[in-house]
């Protein structure tokens, strides 16, 4: 109970930490349900080598395609809910994508609110495009080529 009541003061009062929001589920969704661009979402964590690894990608991706929303949600939280951490990351990496960090423990709880198919693993990427329905999970370490691939197949 304690705990419950300061994790809910924690965010509240700390609905960002030097530019990375905190969300919860809810806001995650309406994240990826909102608006016309295309969106690349990926679930990431400091921890997770492949995903430190394909973040270049990313960041390339939001550099040169405008058309192209990119969304980096750190997966930390649950195991380490300390957003410092993240920031720190962020700061040390140069990364200018938008970053947030889902601030939801207990992931059974929540990952088929984002796909169905979508075991838990990292790091996984959601591709969508709200205007035509199109979506795609890819789970598993992207490279330029598949990425490429999948967002012109969303924008069909």
């Amino acid at each position: 109970m304690i705990r419950s009541i300061f994790l809910s003061v924690f965010i509240l009062y700390s609905s960002t930490v030097k530019g990375q929001e905190l969300i919860r589920m809810p806001q995650l969704q309406k994240i990826i349900n909102e608006g016309e661009k295309i969106k690349v979402i990926n679930f990431w964590a400091t921890w997770c080598a492949p995903c430190v690894k394909e973040m270049p990608l990313f960041e390339k991706l939001n550099a040169e395609n405008k058309n192209v929303k990119v969304i980096l949600v750190s997966m930390d939280y649950d195991l380490d809910p300390n957003p410092e951490k993240v920031k720190r990351f962020i700061d040390r990496k140069k990364i200018e994508s938008k970053v947030v960090i889902l601030a939801e423990e207990n992931p059974n709880n929540w990952i088929d609110k984002i796909d169905k198919n979508w075991s838990g693993a990292l790091p996984t990427t959601l591709i969508l495009n709200n205007a035509n329905g199109k979506r795609k999970l890819i789970e598993g370490e992207l490279d330029e080529s598949l990425l490429n691939k999948t967002i012109a197949e969303i924008s069909e």
